[in-house]
């Protein structure tokens, strides 16, 4: 009854029978009959096949719930033979959102896969509703995140601190008098903006700037926001995108001052018509942190990326 489980899985998540063939590198005739096979052993369609796109029949249902359940005796008896090997075989699962996915993850999974080049890196992005959906579903193994999960449903392992800069338009004449806060791309970069030293910008001073911001329920949105409320202000908000790196981009435009991880700017070149400051309170420092499920079977795989998560994040 389950043989051929992958097969009626995939129809299930494609909604379609094409599509599925497709994916599994079989003709659709072959397919369907296949599906047709098993739903004369069981003797019920696991398909309504009037509708479209293509839907489950109450039958259908338990026997994917049932297959879900196959899938996950059989990933936990994978990973326990692959924690009797020396990891030339296995997959890693992680999910990021636009900026870790860009500017983070490459290098660190470059670095592991110097160490265990046989074992499959696969790499999803989404924003946090999404990717914390598929780590709950045990869809993803890690989730790179700067947002708060549940301590009850997660673990984390903290992977570094980050900082949000505000930087603004070179062109705009407010600039004259804050040349004690401005700072020097080489100083984010190497971070040593962050010693007192270097003084954190009075926002308010920025308060008739238009804003470029990013679409409300974003953690840099609501940090913004919560940023200017303390500074006394609400930003003039002439745009709202959906990626920092985008914002970043058209503030480069000289279109207006937008709020940007530090992160991003470092792995970035300098933009020469920007001018960045440092900002102070707490909405303004943020933790990223490495987001695993509680009580999942942690694989050997996952222990050895946390290994060299740690050893990068030393280098930091």
């Amino acid at each position: 009854m389950f043989t051929w489980k992958k097969y009626v899985y995939e129809v299930y998540r494609e909604k379609s029978f094409s599509k599925a063939a497709q994916n599994l590198y079989i003709s659709q005739p072959s397919l369907s009959a296949r599906i047709k096979k098993i739903e004369n052993l069981i003797g019920f369609p696991l398909f309504d096949r009037s509708t479209s796109p293509l839907q489950l029949t109450e039958v259908g249902k338990a026997y994917i719930e049932a297959a879900e359940e196959i899938f996950q005796i059989e990933q936990r008896v994978e990973n326990y033979i692959n924690n009797l090997t020396t990891l030339k075989t296995g997959n890693l699962s992680i999910g990021a959102s636009n900026l870790f996915a860009a500017y983070v993850l490459p290098p660190l999974i470059t670095q592991f896969k110097q160490k265990y080049p046989h074992i499959g890196v696969h790499l999803t992005e989404g924003n946090t509703t999404q990717l914390e959906t598929m780590l709950s579903n045990n869809s993803l193994d890690f989730v790179i995140d700067n947002y708060h999960y549940d301590s009850t449903l997660y673990n984390k392992e903290l992977y570094c601190h980050e900082n949000i800069l505000l930087a603004v338009p070179k062109h705009f004449p407010i600039h004259g008098s804050l040349e004690e806060y401005q700072l020097s791309y080489e100083s984010i970069k190497n971070k040593s903006y962050l010693d007192s030293v270097h003084p954190a910008v009075p926002l308010h001073t920025f308060s008739e700037l238009p804003f470029i911001m990013l679409a409300p329920g974003n953690d840099t949105r609501i940090r913004g926001d919560r940023l200017c409320r303390e500074a006394g202000f609400h930003p003039n908000i002439i745009l709202e995108l959906n990626q920092q790196s985008t914002a970043y981009m058209a503030a480069s435009t000289q279109l207006g001052a937008t709020f940007i991880s530090d992160i991003l700017v470092s792995q970035l070149p300098s933009f020469e018509n920007l001018v960045y400051y440092k900002l102070d309170g707490s909405a303004a420092k943020r933790q990223v942190f490495f987001y695993y499920k509680n009580h999942k079977y942690k694989t050997r795989v996952m222990e050895e990326f946390l290994i060299v998560m740690h050893e990068r994040m030393t280098k930091i």
